[in-house]
């Protein structure tokens, strides 16, 4: 299968919903059932829909005014690659900014069967 920019948009634009919403049973469901998925280069990569459901439940519960952009560099084989952006707040009104790269492997259904992210942060307390 070749995957082609529009797919890697659609799918960009879902995990954009379900990341502005704090929708973790939405983000598990862009993932095949047995879906991988890697935050950073060191960390065990999650393995399967509840795993990735659970943490983005953990991850995401403190964040509020979340905004997520993102762009499709290319396709590539049965993927591809974007930038990505995401700006949020957590509690005491610290803003976190993170600006990335994902690799996401796409199936014929349009489901991630594989994903890996890098990303560097800055927050409003790098700027005082």
């Amino acid at each position: 299968m070749s995957t082609s920019t529009a797919a890697l948009s659609t799918w960009l634009d879902a995990y954009k919903r379900v990341w502005e919403e704090k929708d973790p049973e939405g983000a598990a469901a862009l993932f095949t059932e047995d879906g991988t998925y890697a935050w950073g280069p060191y960390e065990e990569p999650m393995r399967g829909r509840e795993a990735i459901r659970a943490r983005w439940a953990e991850v995401t519960a403190a964040q509020s005014d979340v905004r997520f952009t993102s762009t499709a560099l290319g396709a590539v084989d049965s993927g591809g690659v974007a930038h990505w952006n995401c700006k949020f707040k957590v509690p005491g009104d610290l803003e976190i900014e993170l600006d990335g790269i994902f690799i996401v492997v796409l199936t014929n259904d349009g489901l991630c069967s594989d994903f890996r992210e890098w990303w560097n942060e800055r927050t409003s307390a790098d700027e005082a």
